[in-house]
């Protein structure tokens, strides 16, 4: 496992809006910030994140400032955008952030062509960060009454057999695995569980532990 893809919520999704200052944040940058620790840990290097406001900018920001550490000196950030100017009726600020990561990041990729849908686009850019890598970190409300992106890429990410999905909660950035086993969606409870068990089948040990924790 050398490659996880990033998706998340934009800001409106929220309770804390577009409020960085808030605890709420600072508690899921906290939370994203020890996840990347432990997947490079893992030997993950490259970072694929989709250039939106909200999760995309704050993961990028994040591992941009872990890049600057000699620690983490080779880990890389690649940039997928859905299409050229999507950014048109961001805040200027804003736009400068993302300027900032683009300028850092190791390259960034425009998914859309001139006459394609915005919607078709953010579909294919979605799919394209699932493709390009081994494991997913989603921010993710699971109510599967909200459709979202995210839950379109956590989604796609399952029918790709990524492994693990990992799922960080919007609101009490609680986190948790999703494994998919013989076409089942299964929660663990640990990170760390997915990470050291190997793929586990009906008949392990670890599998009947993760259906406990349902």
């Amino acid at each position: 496992m050398t490659s996880c893809a990033i998706s998340g919520h934009r800001p409106t999704r929220f309770k804390f809006g577009y409020k960085e200052t808030h605890t709420g944040c600072k508690r899921l940058k906290r939370v994203m910030r020890e996840q990347f620790d432990l997947l490079y840990q893992q030997g993950v290097r490259e970072f694929y994140v989709g250039g939106a406001l909200g999760v995309d900018m704050w993961a990028a920001e994040i591992l941009l400032r872990m890049k600057e550490q000699s620690a983490y000196s080779d880990l890389l950030l690649h940039m997928v955008l859905p299409f050229a100017g999507h950014d048109a009726n961001w805040d200027e600020r804003s736009r400068e952030r993302l300027r900032f990561i683009m300028r850092h990041c190791a390259d960034t990729v425009v998914i859309g062509i001139p006459g394609q849908l915005p919607l078709a686009c953010y579909k294919l850019r979605n799919q394209y960060l699932v493709d390009h890598a081994d494991c997913l970190l989603a921010v993710y409300d699971s109510d599967r009454s909200i459709r979202s992106g995210t839950g379109q890429t956590v989604h796609y990410a399952q029918r790709r057999g990524l492994h693990p999905i990992i799922l960080v909660h919007p609101d009490t950035s609680d986190v948790c695995c999703l494994l998919v086993i013989h076409g089942f969606p299964i929660v663990s409870l640990s990170l760390i569980d997915c990470m050291i068990a190997p793929f586990p089948n009906k008949t392990t040990t670890h599998f009947i532990v993760v259906l406990n924790h349902l």
